[in-house]
């Protein structure tokens, strides 16, 4: 290309770019400092952290590389995406762990710097891969980002590791000018996150335009832009699925009209919630940090009992831990919220990895006749919505509530519109005042419904017996009665049932009836969502439908599936949704799709198991 000659602006509907690099190089930093601009100028984004669950795992190698990748569009973006538009490899780790990601034609950046002889020995290459092949399919940016950061930089009084903790901002700068982002917003975040380290401020504005000057100067070919996407009116931010749910029961505690209490032991990948928590003091949150699992839910069920909203969060191992208590909340009907945040086991397993395999647990891994009501997240934003709901059937149904999410929909991001509180759902707890009856009994329920009334500890006239010993209907009374026993079993098994009432019906996404029905819950919506139509509009007769309430079932479960011949699970575990709807409505054609990789399902891997299953 000639001096005076202008790259050509190409315009996108849809960009995936992934940051990699070792642990230590700022690639969540980076990643988020993209994805919030992007958002800031008006697109659709999704995220998706990829980072290693040990501390410090050995610089250089695979196994040490973090990613953070990011999918922008001008409308319909609900995936993270399947391959990457452009990859940013900080050392020949990232490119080796990435590489195969990356589309055909598709812009690898480099920090040539890096591919030492060492260093590819540490990533297990052969031999280097910028020069034997591998990325002749690509377009290649072989920059050398340490020494131009070093040179940025050597007018600061910084050392040499903290000029190189920078390098991140070389290649975000890079990929600032390739994108036509503002680099406004950075510097902006910049000065106010380091505004009492001025030098470091300055230290990364100068590096990031050192990057957006190198890539302005270097002569590319073409450039992207993305256009803003039409999203409703309203005040958006950018939110993970951690924040999300902590908000969302933030927000039904201030519609109940309750202080909200959440007692948690930190476990990767929740610990978030509670460190949000922590920081919402100024809403009269109650955050208590327990010495381990079982003192977070105990602590949570003695608020409940003192008349808070109260919740506890945590991952698989975590609610392993709490299942004891857990039931003892079943048994003393209190309400409670537990926030499961799951991650790839069994075990410690893969605790920085995404997984949907605590469903069989939850709905079931616990001693005896132990029901529980069960909902499920779909993306980053809605943890908000669903950790509401989780809230306001717990406080109106006295019964413990578990809201399943991941580390997928924990970490990821979304633009999401703050709703005015309202128009949320109403939310009425059954607390009785004192007075207000003249004669209590502490397992009387309320008339038309399974629920007993809530009496708050501490008030007069409403003493009653708690414990984990069965309780004699109506009294409340210690009984070993074993009538009684099978009664009591029955009403709260009842009780739960009665939440079907108030939950909505199973939505069907595309025709109503046909040969094949996918099925799918949680975080594996957007992909789901994605293939399907992609397929509709290659002329496939698929539909798909989507499961937020988990326990009990929406009413007209039975009815929508009756309608298809086909009904394909797709869930990443081995089958445990797969296994509880065939429990439940046996008589149905039920085939599964599975993954257990630690990652989410692609949309193109979906689609190809779809396919297979529409001409079996």
């Amino acid at each position: 290309m000639s001096d005076n000659q202008k790259p050509i602006v190409e315009e996108r509907e849809h960009v995936v770019i992934k940051f990699a690099g070792d642990s230590g190089d700022g690639m969540q930093f980076t990643g988020i400092r993209f994805s919030e601009t992007s958002a800031m100028m008006g697109n659709e984004v999704s995220t998706f952290p990829d980072y290693p669950a040990e501390i410090r795992a050995p610089k250089g190698t695979v196994g040490g590389v973090s990613g953070f990748q990011i999918h922008i569009g001008s409308s319909d973006v609900i995936t993270p995406g399947d391959e990457a538009d452009v990859l940013v490899a900080l050392n020949p780790a990232a490119l080796k762990a990435n590489l195969r990601w990356v589309k055909k034609g598709g812009t690898i950046i480099v920090d040539v710097d890096t591919f030492t002889p060492k260093n590819l020995e540490k990533a297990g290459w052969d031999t280097d891969p910028l020069h034997n092949g591998l990325t002749h399919e690509h377009q290649l940016i072989a920059a050398p980002i340490t020494s131009l950061t070093k040179e940025a930089v050597k007018d600061l009084n910084v050392d040499h590791a903290t000029a190189l903790q920078s390098r991140n901002m070389f290649a975000l700068g890079i990929v600032y000018w390739l994108f036509h982002r503002d680099l406004k917003f950075t510097e902006e975040y910049l000065e106010k996150k380091f505004k009492n380290k001025h030098e470091i401020a300055e230290l990364n504005r100068l590096v990031l335009n050192a990057g957006y000057n190198y890539a302005m100067n270097i002569q590319l070919s073409r450039t992207y832009v993305i256009k803003q996407a039409k999203l409703e009116p309203g005040k958006y931010r950018y939110i993970n699925g951690n924040t999300a749910t902590a908000w969302g029961l933030l927000a039904a505690a201030e519609k109940a009209g309750l202080q909200l209490f959440l007692g948690s032991y930190p476990i990767t990948p929740a610990s978030e919630i509670l460190q949000e928590m922590e920081a919402r003091r100024d809403l009269d949150v109650i955050a208590f940090q327990a010495e381990d699992e079982i003192a977070g839910i105990v602590s949570t069920i003695g608020a409940s009992f003192a008349g808070k909203l109260a919740a506890t969060s945590t991952s698989g191992p975590g609610l392993a831990l709490k299942s004891e208590a857990l039931n003892l909340a079943v048994m003393l009907e209190l309400p409670i919220v537990v926030i499961d945040v799951q991650r790839g086991g069994p075990s410690t397993g893969l605790p920085t990895k995404p997984e949907q395999s605590d469903l069989l647990q939850v709905l079931w891994g616990r001693n005896g006749e132990s029901p529980i009501v069960v909902l499920a997240a779909s993306t980053p934003d809605n943890c908000f919505y669903y950790a509401y709901l989780s809230a306001k059937i717990a406080l109106e149904h006295m019964t413990p509530v578990v809201l399943l999410t991941d580390g997928y929909l924990a970490n990821g991001s979304k633009p999401w519109k703050i709703p005015n509180l309202d128009t949320l759902p109403h939310i009425k707890p059954n607390i009785i005042k004192a007075g207000e009856l003249k004669e209590y009994q502490p397992y009387e329920r309320i008339p038309g419904t399974f629920v007993r009334r809530w009496a708050i500890a501490g008030t007069p006239g409403y003493e009653h017996v708690i414990g984990g010993l069965e309780k004699e209907a109506v009294t409340g009374h210690v009984s070993y009665d074993p009538e009684n026993h099978e009664h009591m079993v029955i009403e709260r098994e009842n009780k739960v049932k009665e939440v079907q009432k108030d939950i909505p019906l199973l939505e069907v996404d595309g025709d109503s009836e046909g040969d094949l029905l996918v099925i799918g819950w949680g975080s594996s919506y957007g992909h789901i969502v994605t293939a399907v139509h992609e397929l509709r509009n290659e002329g496939y007769k698929v539909s798909h439908a989507h499961f937020h309430f988990i326990n009990p079932l929406p009413s007209n479960t039975e009815e929508v599936f009756s309608k298809f011949n086909k009904i394909l699970v797709a869930e990443m575990n081995r089958g445990q949704f797969f296994r509880y709807l065939r429990s439940e409505y046996p008589q149905f054609d039920y085939r599964k799709h599975t993954k257990v990789q630690g990652i989410p399902f692609t949309v193109s891997e979906l689609k190809e198991a779809i396919k297979k299953n529409l001409e079996d």
